[in-house]
């Protein structure tokens, strides 16, 4: 199931500004994690919480969501033809009856190469509306993929939640990813 954690995530970045990028990224994974182990606390008796963010790190700078289309047109055009690092933080909380019995938490770096796309390529794009509410302003399981070139790393963490990262935090937490497969 997904819930929404209801963080305010440019407002606890703006407390974290001399940050690195993995420890943002780590640091607002967590937040959600413990804003949704909160709300579910009282629902379910146990209960394992992945809070997940990611951000683009490219030309020195780290990116969020761009929000609108003037955002995201400024971000393809720096991105055409480059190179940048996404960075993916993941926070476990594990509850036992209701009660926060471990917690944990990571983060991994996955490089995109950007293609070239033509203007009329990037502004459909961004007309399509799929950029303006991801990090990094593309994905790559949907219409943003056309434009990456290749990635290296886990390609999981670039469409959302990175399965390695999320297998070993889960097992630091004590549960076994194939427990949660039935």
């Amino acid at each position: 199931m997904v819930r929404v954690s209801g963080v305010d995530e440019d407002a606890l970045a703006a407390t974290l500004a001399d940050a690195s990028p993995e420890q943002l990224v780590t640091a607002l994974a967590s937040a959600k994690a413990d804003a949704v182990a909160a709300q579910v606390a009282g629902e379910y008796s146990d209960a394992v919480i992945v809070g997940c963010d990611s951000m683009l790190h490219i030309g020195g700078e780290l990116v969020g969501k761009p929000g609108c289309a003037d955002a995201a047109a400024r971000r393809w055009k720096e991105m055409a033809g480059r190179s940048g690092e996404l960075i993916t933080g993941h926070a476990v909380v594990r509850l036992d009856r209701g009660v926060r019995t471990a917690s944990t938490s990571g983060a991994q770096a996955t490089v995109v190469h950007f293609g070239a796309p033509s203007p009329a390529e990037i502004q459909a794009y961004i007309d399509s509306a799929e950029p303006l509410q991801v990090a990094g302003g593309f994905t790559l399981d949907g219409r943003g993929g056309w434009f990456v070139d290749g990635i290296d790393g886990d390609p999981s963490s670039v469409i959302g939640i990175s399965l390695p990262l999320t297998r070993r935090l889960l097992a630091e937490v004590g549960v076994s990813v194939v427990t949660l497969w039935s």
